[in-house]
C-alpha cells in the first residue's frame, strides 16, 4: 500500500511539473509574442519616419531644382505666412476681435496676394534677363528681384508674428523687432541699389 501512494505521489508530481513547465512556456511564449509586436510596431513608426521624411526630402528637391536660389526664400516666407495667420487667429481673442469666415477669408486672399508678389518679381528678373541677353550684357542673378520681394514679406511677417505674440501677453525681448525692422531696411535699401545698377546697365547698353 505504501509503495502505491508512494508511485501515485511521484505520478501527481510529474504531472504537477508537466503542468508547471507548459504554464512558464506559455507565459515565455506570451512574452516573446509581446516583445515581437513591440519591435514590429517600432519597425513601423521607423518606417513612418522614414517615408515623411523622403516625401520631405523629394518635395524640397524639387522645389530646389524649380526655383533654385529662390526656393529657401519661398519656403521661409510660406511658413512665416501659417505662423502668422495662427497666431493671428489666437491673438483674436485677446484683442476683442471676433473670428469670422470672412476675416478669415481675406486672411487668406492677402497671403496668396504676398505670394504673387513673388511671382511677380520672378517674372521681372525673366524680362531683366532676357532683355540683358539681347543687348548683350550679362546679368549675374537669376531671382533677384523675386529674392528681395520674399525677404522683404518675411520681414514684414515677423514683424506681424511679434505683435500677435505680443497681444498674447507673451514677453517679447525688446531687441526682436528693432532687429528685424533694420533687415527690412537694408533689403529695401538693397532693392534700390539693385534698381540703380540695372538702369546704368540699361544706359551702357544704349
Amino acid at each position: 500500500m505504501e509503495r502505491n501512494q508512494d508511485k501515485m505521489k511521484r505520478k501527481q508530481g510529474k504531472i504537477e511539473q508537466v503542468k508547471l513547465n507548459e504554464n512558464i512556456s506559455q507565459r515565455s511564449f506570451s512574452g516573446r509574442c509581446f516583445l515581437f509586436r513591440q519591435r514590429c510596431r517600432g519597425k513601423e513608426g521607423n518606417m513612418n519616419v522614414n517615408r515623411i521624411k523622403a516625401v520631405f526630402s523629394a518635395a524640397f528637391g524639387f522645389l530646389t531644382s524649380l526655383l533654385g536660389i529662390l526656393a529657401i526664400p519661398v519656403v521661409l516666407m510660406v511658413s512665416c505666412n501659417v505662423i502668422d495667420y495662427i497666431t493671428g487667429l489666437m491673438a483674436s481673442d485677446r484683442r476683442g476681435q471676433e473670428i469670422t469666415s470672412y476675416k478669415g477669408l481675406r486672411g487668406i486672399r492677402k497671403k496668396v496676394c504676398m505670394w504673387l508678389l513673388v511671382v511677380v518679381g520672378a517674372i521681372i528678373d525673366q524680362l531683366l534677363l532676357y532683355a540683358s541677353a539681347t543687348v548683350g550684357i550679362g546679368l549675374p542673378f537669376t531671382f533677384l528681384v523675386a529674392c528681395i520681394v520674399a525677404l522683404w514679406i518675411i520681414c514684414n511677417e515677423i514683424i506681424s508674428i511679434l505683435e500677435n505674440i505680443k497681444d498674447m501677453g507673451v514677453p517679447i525681448p525688446t531687441f526682436l523687432t528693432p532687429l528685424i525692422q533694420n533687415i527690412k531696411s537694408q533689403v529695401e535699401s538693397m532693392g534700390e541699389q539693385q534698381a540703380g545698377d540695372i538702369e546704368e546697365n540699361d544706359r551702357e547698353g544704349e
